[in-house]
């Protein structure tokens, strides 16, 4: 049998996955309804294997890239969980203090695309850091399905405050120019739109596919550029409200939806990866950190 390619999959499926992924769906259920589309040759199987991440050979960043300075850290979240575990990256060759990005998870933990991404926006020009927020629970676990569940035991309010303790980490870090920002996605991108809302300090915020909040948004002081999937029909009934509101307050900010992708289109690892909105939407992070972060 040839091997699935992301054509062959009906848009109800990547629903499936976005709604198991997001734990509306147990496995059992997912599962059972995959065998829906289980036709023409296309098995329950192949249907899985092909919707789970494949992070060995979707990397964009050389861990050991000659280029960086990336390793692992811990620092205390003292409003949180304690001791957090968290990837430090910057450039090598930095001889100036650099602008710092905090880079938030989806809901399953630090795993390796998530890496993959902090060490990609160190090599911008950029010293950042990327918490995994199930340091209390041991870490992330190597699997997304563990760590979806894994996250699920931790309170979410506690965890933010665990990002806001990354943010303090780089304001007072040695290499870095105090002047800091935060990208996350999906979970991440909620954790992007509190943290604009709880640091003042704070000085620019791309959130990708993330919910919004719902009070105090005119404590925002950071610009917003967020990101939205087009087919993402969960996360963008919240825009309006939320483009509503920052707009009332005065509150910089800019939006794109970019047509025809899923939830997670910047995932590398997943087929619900795109590859020219991904490399669009993420130029257009980078040079909004150049812009802001200065």
């Amino acid at each position: 049998m040839k091997p699935l390619k992301k054509e062959d999959i009906k848009q109800e499926v990547f629903d499936l996955y976005d709604a198991y992924a997001h734990n509306k769906l147990e496995r059992r259920d997912f599962v059972q309804k995959l065998s829906m589309y289980a036709v023409g040759g296309i098995t329950v199987p192949s249907l899985m294997s092909f919707l789970m991440p494949d992070y060995e050979n979707t990397f964009l960043v050389d861990k050991n890239n000659p280029d960086l300075d990336s390793g692992f850290i811990t620092y205390n979240s003292a409003k949180g969980c304690g001791e957090i575990k968290a990837l430090l990256s910057k450039p090598k060759s930095a001889e100036d203090k650099l602008p710092g990005i905090v880079v938030v998870h989806e809901n399953r933990g630090l795993n390796p695309y998530i890496e993959d991404t902090a060490r990609r926006a160190a090599l911008a020009g950029f010293i950042t850091i990327a918490p995994d927020a199930l340091s209390p629970l041991g870490g992330y676990p190597g699997n997304d399905d563990e760590g979806r569940e894994m996250q699920r035991k931790r309170d979410r309010d506690e965890m933010l405050e665990d990002f806001i303790a990354a943010f303090e980490y780089l304001k007072n870090h040695e290499g870095c120019n105090g002047k800091i920002g935060v990208v996350g996605f999906c979970f991440g991108g909620w954790i992007s739109n509190m943290m604009a809302v709880k640091v003042p300090d704070l000085a620019a915020a791309v959130p990708f596919y993330g919910g919004q909040p719902t009070e105090g948004i005119e404590n925002i002081n950071a610009p917003l550029m967020l990101q939205f999937a087009g087919l993402d029909e969960r996360v963008n009934a919240g825009w309006p409200a939320y483009e509503k509101a920052l707009n009332e307050h005065g509150k910089e900010n800019v939006a794109y939806f970019y047509p025809d992708v899923n939830h997670g289109f910047h995932n590398t690892s997943t087929p619900r990866y795109d590859e020219p909105a991904a490399e669009l939407a993420w130029s257009r992070t980078i040079e909004f950190f150049k812009e802001k972060l200065v």
